[in-house]
Order: structure tokens, then sequence, then C-alpha cells
């Protein structure tokens, strides 16, 4: 992906759904090129200008999630992923396949917007000089000294908490699948150990949100993770928590 990247390739079979989104991202200043296929869009996908990718998995050639590796294999740019799909099983394989993000069909305009913003934001991070510090609101994350900071006050936190906030920091905005994070935080054979997480973020938002059962932070994805919200994108609390 180049430094001032807009194209965004919408890869869908449905031609109505390809000419919304064709519509709806072209007056946010987007350039559009589409796909109605899976084939097509692989082709499409190793163009110098594109940004984004937003993948239907329901294509009539390639499954969505077979199309996954595929793209990762010729692209480094973010894939979001655009389904009918509502099933957990669903969005935990489409994230663990390398889907920065899932939205599930229908889904609003300005949620859409946002997701990209985000996407691209953090895809230029990502090319970039590895952060020092990761800063949400009154939240700071040092990533150099290992210190967290709420409101210029120091959180003590343990190894394991730290470590499990850096990683959603480092991945701000990014939903992180429940076994992508116990394989960050305690290794492989502690993958089929969900209950670490429900407790360790537990006591996470007692120590850095405001509103525990509210949180502004750390936000839950139902039955697929956990992701880190950056500064502007706390301004609403995570209503499904924990």
């Amino acid at each position: 992906m180049t430094a001032n990247a807009r194209e965004i390739l919408v890869v869908d079979d449905e031609q109505p759904i390809r000419r919304f989104l064709r519509t709806v991202l072209e007056d946010q200043g987007y350039t559009v090129s589409e796909a109605a296929t899976g084939k097509q869009g692989l082709a499409m996908a190793t163009s110098p200008g594109l940004a984004l990718v937003l993948l239907d998995l329901g294509l009539p050639d390639l499954d969505g999630l077979e199309m996954l590796p595929l793209l990762r294999a010729v692209t480094d740019v973010p894939v979001i992923v655009l389904s009918a799909r509502e099933t957990q099983e669903a969005k935990v394989a489409a994230l663990d396949g390398g889907a920065v993000d899932y939205l599930t069909k229908p889904f609003g305009v300005g949620e859409l917007s946002a997701r990209i913003r985000v996407a691209l934001r953090l895809a230029a991070a990502k090319a970039g000089p590895v952060p020092q510090q990761v800063v949400s609101g009154a939240l700071r994350v040092d990533l150099a000294h290992r210190q967290v900071r709420l409101d210029g006050q120091e959180v003590h936190l343990t190894p394991i908490e730290y470590n499990l906030l850096a990683y959603l920091a480092k991945n701000a905005g990014k939903v992180i699948t429940h076994r992508q994070l116990l394989q960050a935080v305690w290794g492989g054979g502690a993958a089929d150990r969900e209950h670490y997480l429900r407790i360790y973020i537990h006591q996470l938002r007692h120590k850095i949100e405001p509103t525990p059962s509210c949180p502004r932070f750390l936000r839950t994805e139902p039955g697929v993770g956990y992701r880190f919200l950056l500064h502007d994108d706390a301004a609403a609390p995570d209503t499904t928590a924990p």
C-alpha cells in the first residue's frame, strides 16, 4: 500500500451491493474498483494504489474464508469482511484468517465508514515506525517503558495484565480473537483456556476503566474476542461486557 493510497476494492457478487458501496465510498473521496468473483478480486488485489479490500464471503467461485489466505499472499492491505453470515464461527474464522474487521449485513454507512478509517489508520501506523506509546483519551500505554497511566496517574498492573493490555493496544482498533490473545500472552498451549481472558480482562477493566461495567477502552466482541478502542473510537461505551 502506497502512502496516499485511496483505492478500495469491493469483492461482492451482488451488483446492487457494489453499486451502493461505490456511491457511498466515492462520496467520501475514495476510488472504488469492483470484482464480482474471488478470482477477479485476487487479480485486482495487486493494484499499487490499493488501500483496502471489502470482501463478501458468499462468492460464486471461491468461499471468502478460502480467499482470505490467498489475498494475504498477494497483498498486505487490510481486509474488512462484509457478510450476511452471523455465526461466531464465521467471524472467528475470518479474523483468524487475516481480516482486520467483520461487519454483518445489513450495516450502517456510518459504522462502515468508521471501520474503514480505523483500518486505514492502523495500516498507515504499521507501515511506519513502531509506536512507543498508544493513547486513548485519558489512557496512555507506554510500550517503551512498560508503563500505563490513566489521567496522568500510573496504573500498577501485573506482568500478565500489562502484556494483555499492550498486545491489544499495539493492535488498537482491530478485533483480536480469543485464540490470538491466548497464544500471544500465554503461548500456544493455552489456546482453549478462554477463562484466562475473562479473568484478566475483568481485572484490567477494574484498573483502567472509569466504569468497569460499561467499558470505554476494552470492548467485547461477543463470542469472538476483544478490541482496544483508539481515543476517537472510545466515545461510545461497550454495553456488551464482559
